[in-house]
């Protein structure tokens, strides 16, 4: 959040600057489903998604499948403003981040112990092997953003499911699955059951809520998560904001990680219900 905040009172002061901060540093970080850290495919891989969406102009940008990118996001960024395109994928997304400057890394820097463990729990439970409770990690990344300008942006950034099959794709990377921004409606960044999500067309049909029946974000984010997606056999959350400011942070889960910083620099971080009145 602090890094999202700083490009905010920056001198450009962008939305999509913001939000390019804040899910970089979060893919830095080993403690979310996201760059370093980030889940383990079935045969040990990792396949990185993100997105980035700019609510001005409509833009957007996707990786899919991305394994040497330091940072998704920013490859994200770069297929939006480097290209006619909206998503590259596999290889191909790795080459094009490389050849417009995304720093590159080896796939093992991806990699954490914690990762491998966590696998290693969902190969045994896919077996219908005693589980050992492997440690518990954060999920998938996301932020959304208002600058002064009133410009709304959006990004997500994940490495999907644990245990999935190589090649999966979620909704993370896919506009109006998990990731959307509109200056006519509001910022959408999702988490949970990508497949649920992607069905649900979940940010989009927040967002629509947003602009063609006039309802709140909180009343927008909570019918899809907890009236569509959640009695399809689904759950996660989404975090939505609209041009005014007005900020939700629904889930059907336990919990969910998440927080934000308001104009003045105030901060509050949360999990549970309990601590966000929600």
């Amino acid at each position: 959040m602090r890094a999202g905040f700083a490009e905010l009172q920056g001198s450009g002061g962008a939305s999509l600057d913001a939000v390019m901060a804040a899910v970089g540093s979060l893919e830095d970080a080993p403690y979310f489903n996201a760059g370093k850290g980030a889940a383990l495919a079935r045969d040990g891989s990792i396949e990185l998604d993100a997105a980035v969406m700019d609510g001005a102009t409509r833009r957007a940008g996707a990786v899919a499948g991305v394994t040497t990118v330091k940072n998704p996001i920013r490859a994200a960024r770069l297929v939006m403003d480097r290209s006619r395109h909206v998503m590259l994928i596999g290889p191909a997304a790795d080459a094009f981040a490389r050849q417009h400057g995304a720093e590159i890394v080896d796939p093992a820097y991806f990699h954490t112990e914690q990762r491998w463990r966590m696998l290693q729990e969902e190969l045994r439970k896919a077996a219908g092997e005693p589980s050992v409770h492997a440690e518990s990690r954060c999920g998938t990344v996301g932020c959304v953003a208002l600058d002064a300008r009133g410009n709304l942006a959006a990004g997500t950034s994940t490495g999907g499911m644990t245990g999935k099959l190589p090649g999966r794709v979620g909704d993370t990377p896919i506009i109006g699955g998990g990731t959307l921004a509109d200056n006519a409606s509001c910022a959408v960044s999702a988490t949970g059951d990508g497949e649920y999500f992607i069905r649900a067309v979940a940010a989009h049909d927040i967002a629509a809520l947003v602009e063609y029946r006039g309802l709140s974000v909180a009343e927008a984010v909570r019918i899809v998560i907890h009236e569509k997606i959640k009695p399809a056999g689904g759950e996660g959350g989404a975090i939505v904001l609209d041009r005014r400011g007005s900020l939700a942070m629904t889930y059907s889960s336990e919990g969910m990680y998440r927080g934000y910083v308001t104009r003045s620099g105030q901060t509050r971080v949360m999990i549970y219900r309990a601590e966000s009145g929600e």
